[in-house]
């Protein structure tokens, strides 16, 4: 799951950044109100579509990984029954 812990701080990394960039933007704009509005709204937007994009790349390797541990689990309970089979013809 190390995997899963860089994309959480990649993550955190692009919601920081993003939020330091807009205020940073709207502090130095020389814009009137409303084009200020326009672009803080379409900032957010970009933000909020990278952030779907990075949740969803997220989601994708939590559900690889959770397939991995379900085929390592399935493997394991196979040689258990196997083992507990053997144990028993030897009786």
């Amino acid at each position: 799951m190390e995997k899963s812990n860089n994309v959480g701080q990649v993550v955190g990394a692009l919601l920081i950044g993003a939020a330091l960039g807009g205020i940073a933007g709207v502090l130095f704009a020389p814009n009137k109100g409303s084009d200020t509005r326009r672009k803080i709204m379409d900032n957010g937007e970009d933000i909020a579509d990278a952030v779907k994009d990075k949740l969803n790349d997220f989601l994708e390797e939590v559900k690889k990984e959770v397939e991995v541990v379900k085929t390592k689990a399935n493997e394991m309970l196979e040689a258990a029954v196997a083992q507990v089979d053997h144990v028993k013809s030897n009786k």
